[in-house]
């Protein structure tokens, strides 16, 4: 019999994430996971354990799926590999609209107190205008002291030069346009860039489903989701996180770093895919909002090898020793070798499932 994780009901559509672990390290039955409904889902581990590899599963069963979009945000180029499925759009690079960030996240984006002169004076040209030229136009002609405007002008040719602000930036319809999904590689940004990219994105995403303007159910995934809970992407992630749900905005969310999320994203998530974490704040970090169905500890539990996960299913309140399975698009998240280097070799010797 085949469980399928995330759900109560016995249709609907899923992806195989692995098999059941048993004792002696052997292969049980299958495991699929529940793609029919909206998730918040967060995958934790340390380097080197199946974090990343794991992400990479359940974009390729998202890929497959109907009536779902994967939407991947990739901090550091690891599943620009996706450009070889049939279906699949990987965006270099990517750019947004000025305006598809609020007024507020342009004063958070740029370090500026709303209530201060500078930060006042953006918030109004973000408002008044929805290019980033416009802003700048807008501040020019603005009736303020020299001073603030030429503040203004320093911090809005910060955000002109990381060039990823055009009128002509992607929209949340065509983020689910692609057939089998996007991945948007941020991995030529610097942390600023590519939060101002997701908080863009993730705010699109809700929105449309909001209006129900796109019938496909998005699923935002995001690497290194650390990163953006503390960048200015995370009024949008916690949006999804905590109101997704009902426009059917789903998050997947992956972190080494479980301790500097903030614990609404730990608490809220109804799937959760550990692998091996040692680090003590986050392990507590789990422990502090493991339900209260778990007996034992997160300590008892964690798995010892790369590819091995213990999975908590808040919709059957229950807990899973899986073994995720192989990837079938080869996995972009490994790391180079000295001895690869001597040889000429391309790829680094280490097991697949090592390479997360």
């Amino acid at each position: 019999m085949t469980e399928v994780l995330g759900r109560t009901r016995d249709e609907g559509i899923s992806g195989h994430l692995g098999h059941y672990r048993a004792r002696d390290g052997s292969a049980g039955a299958p495991v699929r996971i529940d793609f029919d409904g909206p998730h918040v889902s967060l995958v934790v581990g340390k380097r080197g354990y199946g974090k990343s590899y794991t992400l990479g599963v359940l974009v390729e069963e998202l890929a497959d799926a109907k009536g779902v979009a994967p939407v991947v945000a990739d901090p550091m180029g690891a599943f620009t590999t996706f450009g070889g499925v049939s279906g699949f759009e990987v965006v270099s690079e990517p750019r947004v609209s000025a305006d598809a960030l609020p007024p507020r996240a342009w004063c958070d984006l740029l370090g500026l107190d709303h209530e201060r002169p500078t930060g006042s004076l953006v918030w109004r040209a973000a408002t008044e205008s929805n290019t980033l030229a416009g802003m700048n136009d807008f501040v020019s002609n603005a009736e303020a002291n020299s001073a603030t405007c030429r503040a203004a002008r320093n911090h809005l040719a910060l955000a002109e030069s990381w060039d990823i602000f055009s009128p002509d930036g992607l929209t949340a319809e065509q983020c689910v346009e692609p057939e089998s999904g996007i991945v948007l590689d941020c991995s030529g940004y610097d942390e600023s860039a590519m939060n101002a990219v997701v908080r863009a994105v993730a705010e699109d995403l809700y929105r449309v489903r909001i209006a129900e303007s796109v019938r496909k159910l998005p699923w935002l995934v995001v690497d290194e989701a650390h990163a953006f809970f503390g960048g200015v992407a995370a009024p949008a992630l916690r949006t999804i996180v905590t109101r997704g749900r009902r426009p059917g905005v789903s998050l997947v969310a992956a972190t080494q770093r479980p301790a500097v999320l903030p614990e609404v994203a730990v608490s809220q998530s109804d799937l959760l895919v550990a692998h091996r974490l040692t680090s003590r704040n986050d392990r507590d970090a789990l422990a502090n909002a493991r339900p209260a169905y778990m007996q034992g500890s997160f300590t008892d539990r964690m798995p010892e090898t790369p590819g091995s996960a213990v999975v908590v299913d808040d919709a059957t309140e229950s807990v899973h020793a899986v073994r995720i399975r192989k990837r079938r698009v080869e996995h972009g998240g490994g790391s180079p070798s000295a001895s690869n280097v001597c040889s000429g070799e391309t790829n680094s010797p280490v097991t697949e499932l090592r390479k997360g």
